[in-house]
């Protein structure tokens, strides 16, 4: 009987793939012009898999687009872009999972899902090549960001459904001879028992999203263990977004933090190295422009837009050709300080599709995180609430957890932080700590909400 594991070939992946020192002394050696020609060669065999999947013809034909005209990566933007919404259209029309891959008779699929946050969820497929690829190179980013074989990791991503805490699963698993504790979030394992587990078994890399990351370092004081004493975590290793990493590591006693980007569809995408300068692309594995997000023109380095993907290693099931990730980012200008002939970029600033915009300005709810400071008794913890004024006007509240919610100067300073930061005057609402934890769902979801449209149609 075939299997899972004859359908893929780990030890070429890792040589087409390399990570830990491999993957330092392929960088070391590799020019701008080589990686080109490697981007060249993987696009062409992509392109050549994506017209056999219906998605993909119907989306290019009907700009009159055929095999052959697109060339090589100069003719890449000529392919209209994608998102989401049109993931769920071909769902709607072709239920349960759409026309957007190209599954063959006998191979293996890999099945999970979206949360469903916004309505239904959204099947997110891979067969065991792009699975283990993925796999591979988020051990290329842990091996990059100090992960050791010595050390006892604690993942608090979650399971079910969702793809993160399976895909993390598996690279520790995989990928690194590290011991994993697969906790899950606060519902799956209480946040609790999560920080005796740490405790008990001598927990030095943490794993997960900034903020239940800083929840639990919260219920860890509040069970009377102190991080950094009772609970050695060395690394932090995760999504952080715009919070800030250095306070996030204060609150484990000194952690080192790093962050990684990716999403569900194409796995990672880019990561923070040693140098702490801007995330490297992984380009071997991706071709990466940032655009506008209405006209799709290509931004310039420094200017913000949402980041497009082209994934060069997913031919088998689920082809991922010009995606729009409507994730907000920029490219870093000049040289990787490492040498690499890798481009970076500043990281994860927002979505463009939950970009409110308030007289003219427009305001991303996630980069509030990176205006709220423990000195002021936060605990990090908000929550955006937008609604229409009876002169259809557009004004934003925002829901912020302190230990001072009773101290008016505080939230006046809060409020003008926000205007100043922002350029636009925002309301301050001041609330006990742990008062947001249901309306967030912090404890209970891989990505805590942070924004509650109450305009109505």
């Amino acid at each position: 009987m075939s299997t899972y594991f004859d359908a893929f070939d780990h030890r070429r992946a890792l040589a087409d793939y390399p990570i830990g020192e491999a993957f330092a002394q392929r960088m070391a050696t590799l020019s701008v012009d080589a990686l080109r020609a490697l981007q060249e060669q993987r696009l062409a065999s992509l392109l050549a898999r994506a017209w056999q999947v219906p998605f993909y013809r119907r989306l290019w034909g009907g700009q009159g687009i055929e095999p052959g005209d697109i060339r090589g990566l100069d003719d890449l933007p000529k392919l209209p872009r994608f998102t989401k919404a049109d993931i769920m259209a071909s769902i709607e029309a072709h239920p349960p999972l759409g026309d957007f891959h190209g599954t063959r008779p006998g191979e293996p699929m890999i099945l999970h899902t979206t949360s469903g946050t916004t309505g239904r969820a959204q099947p997110l497929l891979f067969g065991p090549t792009s699975r283990e690829i993925q796999n591979i190179l988020l051990a290329r980013a842990y091996r990059l960001q100090g992960l050791r074989d010595d050390d006892v990791v604690q993942s608090v991503y979650g399971f079910g459904m969702i793809n993160g805490g399976h895909y993390i699963r598996e690279t520790i698993l995989h990928y690194t001879r590290a011991l994993l504790l697969p906790a899950g979030t606060g519902v799956e394992t209480r946040s609790a028992q999560q920080v005796r587990l740490m405790q008990d078994f001598g927990v030095t890399v943490l794993l997960g999203f900034a903020d239940y990351i800083r929840t639990l370092a919260q219920v860890a004081r509040s069970e009377g263990i102190e991080p950094g004493r009772d609970i050695r975590i060395r690394r932090i290793l995760g999504h952080m977004g715009r919070e800030s990493k250095a306070e996030i590591g204060a609150l484990w006693g000194g952690a080192e933090v790093y962050d990684w980007y990716g999403v569900g569809d194409t796995g990672i995408i880019a990561a923070e190295g040693p140098d702490r300068q801007g995330m490297h692309l992984f380009e071997d594995a991706h071709v990466v422009e940032i655009v506008d997000p209405a006209t799709g023109a290509a931004r310039a380095d420094g200017e913000d837009g949402n980041l497009v993907t082209t994934v060069l290693f997913k031919e088998d099931v689920y082809p991922i050709v010009r995606f729009d990730t409507q994730d907000v980012t920029h490219r870093l200008s000049g040289p990787s300080p490492n040498g690499w002939p890798l481009a970076r970029i500043a990281g994860f600033r927002g979505r463009s599709d939950n970009m409110v915009k308030l007289r003219g300005i427009n305001v991303y709810p996630h980069a509030i995180a990176a205006l709220l400071g423990a000195d002021d008794g936060c605990t990090g913890e908000y929550l955006c609430r937008v609604r229409r004024d009876a002169e259809g006007r557009d004004q934003m509240r925002v829901e912020i957890e302190t230990a001072r919610a009773d101290d008016p100067a505080l939230e006046h300073a809060l409020a003008e932080r926000l205007r100043a930061a922002l350029g636009v005057t925002i309301e301050v609402s001041l609330v006990a700590p742990g008062a947001l934890a249901e309306a967030t769902g912090v404890e209970s979801r891989q990505k805590a909400i942070r924004l509650i449209d109450e305009r109505g149609a």
